[in-house]
């Protein structure tokens, strides 16, 4: 490349955006790993340049194939200069050295003694250190969710009551909340409304999904708990939504005639199921199945502004 000319570099909230992060965890990873832009803009303000944004895929692709952050972060910090010097940035990184996830499982191994303990101080503060190291996303897959399974399959040598199930629901929720940007300007003219099925009572994953979709400034409206079919139909009608999603987790509570055309003929929007009630379902052909969460979060960002 000719160096005469200046690089595309980023700046923070859009590397975030990039990856589906909270900016947060990129100055963690930045504080605690060397991850951060090389490249100083206007005095104090960092911008990241595409080898910087690079290694941060490396890393993210690198956690999800089973490394603990401070693995994924050394390997991205070894592959990237072998890429360069070859002149290709990489795109197939190798599997990292093999371990569990966020620090090879003790977050989510405290996060269960603590919970077991009911000792909610100690939940709140594991769950944020949890959030804050990893963002909602990761912190969802690798610690909060493996540990709410846990729980309602009977954790083995352990006796949890429906107290500690509680207990923890309560602390995930009000952390997800915390961790929730609140949006001045979304960049979505129109809402994304994120909605439970009647009958359906876990609405954590959409929240985990609000968070994450405001972490890439686009807005939405979010219905944890299930309303009436009556209900959810009159609020589609009334907030004008861009997208609406349906969360099913059982395949009883799944029930396509959910996604009725409006009479009224408001302005279209987009429909997405998501959630494993709605595998055995058959759909209308204009509704869309989202296969998980961070799909979710990458299909409704490129659905809405085609990013």
């Amino acid at each position: 490349m000719d160096s005469g000319r200046m690089e595309p570099t980023m700046p923070v909230a859009a590397v975030a955006r990039r990856l589906g992060i909270a900016p947060s965890t990129l100055r963690t990873w930045d504080r605690r790993y060397g991850l951060g832009p090389g490249r100083h803009i206007g005095g104090k303000h960092r911008r990241y340049g595409p080898a910087d944004v690079a290694r941060l895929e490396l890393m993210q692709r690198a956690l999800l194939r089973g490394a603990s952050t401070a693995e994924a972060a050394r390997y991205a910090l070894d592959e990237l200069p072998k890429s360069v010097a070859s002149g290709e940035l990489p795109t197939r990184p190798q599997p990292p050295p093999p371990g569990s996830r966020l620090s090879d499982g003790n977050v989510a191994r405290r996060l269960r003694t603590v919970a077991l303990a009911m000792d909610a101080f100690a939940v709140q503060r594991t769950l944020a250190e949890a959030i804050a190291d990893a963002g909602v996303l990761a912190a969802w897959e690798d610690v909060i969710e493996p540990v709410l399974t846990a729980l309602g399959a009977g954790w083995e040598g352990a006796r949890a009551g429906v107290e500690v199930e509680c207990l923890l629901y309560e602390c995930v929720l009000a952390a997800l909340l915390r961790a929730t940007p609140v949006l001045h300007s979304p960049r979505n003219q129109r809402p994304v409304l994120l909605a439970c099925v009647p009958r359906e009572r876990d609405g954590l994953p959409l929240y985990v999904l609000a968070a994450t979709l405001a972490d890439r400034g686009i807005g939405t409206q979010l219905f944890g708990r299930p309303l009436p079919p009556d209900a959810l139909a009159a609020t589609v009608r009334r907030s004008s939504p861009s997208a609406v999603v349906l969360a099913a987790r059982h395949t009883e509570s799944a029930d396509s005639r959910l996604f009725a055309d409006d009479p009224r003929g408001r302005p279209r929007r987009r429909m997405f199921a998501m959630g494993p009630g709605w595998c055995r379902t058959p759909l209308p052909a204009r509704v869309e199945l989202l296969p998980g969460l961070r799909a979710a979060a990458e299909r409704l960002e490129y659905v809405l502004l085609g990013q």
